[in-house]
């Protein structure tokens, strides 16, 4: 299903304790959950790349980690990194640039094992019919947008990290005028509660 057309693209952070997987900090400590942080990171970009449906790449902040530089330079898939400001002008950015070239891309979070290769695909077939695609999290967040179009109306005045992101989200996709398909709801690795059900449904073992 390779598509030329379509760009996939990762959005990771570096894993360096104290900074990432805060929220489990407490359960785990700071380097046990900057290393799973890190299989996290992986296990994304691996089921990006086995999904099939277009060049990858890793867009990280920041983009000169070591653990960043390996894992691009490992799976062959350019390592960019991600532009200033918040997680809406970050993403905004990285589609004004992947649109320029390509006439899809579809953007991925990296705190979700959850997702699939299959749902990855399930975006790309959907966009060539749609203008947006998105992947409900349990959260009341999204850990995938896929888009054929792109405007900073999408991304502004949005409460990223809340759960009020995925209404917000279809309520500016609904005053765009933008045709949008969901896919299924997936959970995100944030909570000490998700280290459960990461263990008991063994995703970082399984093929994505």
């Amino acid at each position: 299903m390779r598509d030329s057309a379509t760009l996939v693209v990762v959005f990771a952070k570096a894993p360096q304790p104290g900074k990432v997987k805060t929220r489990l900090v407490a359960a785990i400590g700071a380097e046990a959950a900057a290393r799973l942080h890190a299989r996290l990171v992986e296990r994304a970009l691996v089921t990006a790349i086995t999904a099939g449906c277009g060049p990858v790449e890793l867009h990280a902040s920041p983009a000169q980690h070591t653990f960043l530089r390996a894992l691009a330079r490992r799976h062959g898939i350019r390592l960019r990194r991600q532009a200033q400001g918040d997680v809406g002008e970050r993403m905004y950015e990285a589609f004004r640039r992947g649109l320029r070239s390509h006439a899809r891309m579809v953007l991925m979070g990296s705190d979700c094992p959850a997702l699939a290769a299959a749902d990855v695909r399930r975006a790309v077939r959907l966009l060539r019919g749609c203008d947006a695609v998105i992947a409900p999290a349990e959260d009341g967040g999204y850990p995938l947008l896929g888009l054929a179009r792109n405007s900073p109306a999408l991304f502004g005045g949005v409460a990223w990290s809340t759960a009020a992101v995925m209404r917000q989200t279809r309520e500016r996709l609904a005053a765009l005028g933008w045709r949008w398909r969901e896919l299924r709801t997936v959970w995100d690795v944030d909570r000490p509660e998700d280290l459960v059900r990461l263990r008991s449904e063994r995703l970082l073992e399984r093929r994505p």
